[in-house]
């Protein structure tokens, strides 16, 4: 599918002394300095980045400070996919990298936490430091130490990173859940891990309500038959005061577990390591939103999702983070901008469906608060409508640097999104990461032209891929996730086009194509419609092949309080998705639905719904522990129970 359009407007720039002052700039005198080269533009570095990966990832280490034994190139040994070999000499520890910043800037603020009752503390980085070295001692007198697995139940709080940061400097691994999750989700996930012992925080306040997560973790501790202690880490001031100790382990030493999302069967455990994790925050956060000492960085991600990990990530490059476990959108919608005021935050990371939701709300947080030291805006989660792209530098910052960007648990980072070199384009994210070897390719294995939308694949190895899943001895897993169905190159699953001007757009998952009258189309162009249709909170739109060759492609869709679904509002829904989108885009069937069901990152489950009208019984076709509305599910099953009745067919 081949699109064509003019070059849509240009929404931020970036000016030549800016472009000067960034750290990008100053890797580019390091790569000159080190092998010659000297890119004239973005383009071109990152060209240089993915034809010399050895090289590129080998300036961004020395660049970053990062330090270790046996850091010495080349840098990259083996480039095979799966299986590629970094640093294969190196000894080095996540938590020394991150708090080698406690020893030239021991009393600035690293952390900043909050909470909904307008409670703020504030950690140096000597504090953290300090609290790191006290649970670290704690956990290695409970017998914890290389290669043991430390569970966590948390919320996003201050001494979740530390606790982080301990269990990795001891070279333990580190898996975390989120105290909003089911009891049935957070073991499902941590079974398979076998932690031997469980850390968990007393309470915090959601929505003016208490919730006390002892019992949680408590219940959860008695299902892990190799937990043999809890700790409570909400006081780690009254642990007896212990000297820094940071265990310096290979390159691709496990660091934590990240779980996929389980829509469909257990989630799998993707495993990351010290150095990978390293290398990519470095580049992520450190170069392409040219964070650093002085900025500040505010995510209101819960723990379960990849997102949260970038606090300490950012962390590591030298910026300070604020933490919050409360309700980001309570009491009202723009509860996150207040924050960013509220701390001076710099660097903001959201989802595109929050900023959807502030610009239905109708409020203008850029009346309301003092944003003047927010510089970037990161969305993130789906696709970010045009629309909305506007409304941001409307009613929340003029000049703000906003970016769209799309990566995955899998690097636990982005393939393409944001840098502070090239224009913005609205609706375009703005290019591939560097050292990302991105490629559209249609489906006979050629690379897309401009405009047509093929499959994002990588043609070669980063270092933050996962080191393994776990429980996958063989790797027959890693390979069925990224490589079923071309050895050769990584698939990751999204469909994508690349721009005449080098942007690239997310069109929507490519396991959940839809295919009508034998042309593709991506399910992200219906989402961002919707979101002009204030009376609409939510959709899921599935194509489902039938007997005959026939197909059906239904819109089911919440609405907002009081709203109805009368005949004026669905033919306005099928104009405005035919007018943003093509006629063929235009569903149907359009059915209301008490509620769509979302993943606790906020993501429909195309997939799963699809499989039920396909016959699939709700155990086999929806893992619900992975939802965060579990009970939406229950709708979709009846309804396609009885599609499936009216059309004849039967169960599978």
């Amino acid at each position: 599918m081949i699109r064509t359009a003019e070059a849509p407007a240009v929404t931020w720039a970036p000016t030549e002394a800016g472009i000067r002052a960034t750290a990008l700039w100053s890797l580019r005198e390091l790569a000159r300095e080190r092998f010659g080269v000297y890119p004239r533009d973005y383009a071109e570095f990152w060209r240089w980045s993915v034809d010399e990966p050895g090289d590129f990832w080998d300036v961004v280490r020395e660049h970053a400070g990062i330090v270790g034994d046996g850091l010495v190139g080349p840098a990259l040994t083996e480039t095979r996919l799966p299986g590629a070999v970094w640093y294969p000499r190196a000894r080095l520890n996540y938590t020394e990298n991150v708090l080698r910043h406690a020893d030239a800037r021991p009393g600035e603020v690293a952390i900043v936490g909050l909470d909904e009752a307008d409670g703020r503390v504030e950690w140096t980085w000597a504090d953290l430091r300090d609290r790191v070295a006290r649970l670290a001692a704690r956990l290695t007198a409970r017998g914890i130490g290389e290669g043991d697995v430390v569970g966590a139940v948390l919320p996003n709080v201050p001494e979740t990173i530390a606790a982080m940061l301990a269990t990795a400097s001891i070279g333990a691994i580190w898996s975390v859940c989120s105290p909003d999750f089911a009891e049935t989700a957070i073991v499902d996930r941590l079974r398979p891990l076998e932690p031997a012992v469980l850390l968990g925080y007393p309470g915090y306040t959601f929505k003016t309500r208490p919730v006390d997560s002892r019992p949680l973790v408590e219940a959860v501790a008695a299902a892990l038959p190799s937990v043999h202690a809890v700790e409570y880490v909400d006081d780690l001031d009254a642990l007896p005061p212990a000297a820094p100790v940071y265990r310096r382990v290979p390159f691709d030493h496990p660091l934590w577990v990240l779980f996929s999302s389980g829509t469909t069967g257990a989630p799998k455990g993707i495993v990351h390591g010290h150095g990978g994790i390293l290398l990519e925050a470095a580049k992520g956060i450190g170069l392409q939103f040219d964070l650093g000492a002085g900025d500040r960085y505010f995510t209101a991600a819960n723990t379960s999702w990849m997102v949260w990990n970038t606090l300490p990530n950012t962390l590591s490059v030298g910026a300070s983070v604020v933490t919050f476990p409360g309700a980001s959108m309570w009491p009202e919608a723009d509860r996150q901008f207040e924050l960013v005021a509220a701390t001076g935050t710099t660097m903001l990371a959201t989802g595109a469906a929050y900023l959807a939701l502030v610009e239905r709300s109708g409020l203008r947080p850029r009346d309301r608060f003092d944003l003047s030291a927010l510089h970037t805006i990161m969305s993130t989660g789906s696709v970010l409508s045009p629309s909305t792209w506007s409304w941001v530098h409307d009613a929340v910052k003029p000049d703000v640097h906003l970016t769209s960007d799309s990566g995955g648990t899998d690097i636990c980072g982005g393939f393409m999104g944001g840098n502070p070199w090239q224009p913005v384009h609205l609706g375009e994210l703005q290019g591939p990461t560097l050292g990302t070897p991105l490629q559209v390719r249609t489906d006979d294995g050629a690379e897309a032209a401009d405009d047509e939308v093929g499959e994002l694949v990588l043609t070669g190895p980063m270092p933050s891929m996962p080191v393994m899943f776990w429980n996958d001895p063989g790797g027959e897993k890693y390979r069925s996730a990224y490589f079923g169905a071309d050895p050769s190159v990584w698939t990751h699953g999204d469909w994508i086009s690349r721009t005449p001007r080098g942007g690239l757009v997310v069109h929507g998952r490519s396991d959940a194509t839809l295919n009508r009258d034998g042309v593709r189309l991506g399910s992200a162009e219906i989402y961002a419609a919707l979101l002009l249709v204030p009376e609409v909170r939510n959709g899921v739109v599935l194509g489902l092949e039938l007997p005959g060759g026939r197909y059906w492609m239904p819109l089911f869709i919440e609405l907002v309080d009081d709203a109805v679904l009368d005949d004026e509002l669905a033919q306005r829904i099928r104009s405005t998705i035919r007018s943003r989108a093509t006629a063929r885009h235009v569903p149907d069937a359009i059915e209301v639905v008490p509620a769509v069901p979302v993943t606790h990152a906020g993501k429909r489950i195309e997939v799963p719904l699809k499989k039920l009208f396909l016959g699939h019984e709700l155990g086999a076709a929806v893992n619900t522990g992975s939802l965060q509305n579990p009970d939406s599910v229950t709708w979709f099953a009846d309804r396609a129970r009885a599609f499936r009745r009216a059309e004849g067919l039967g169960e599978k």
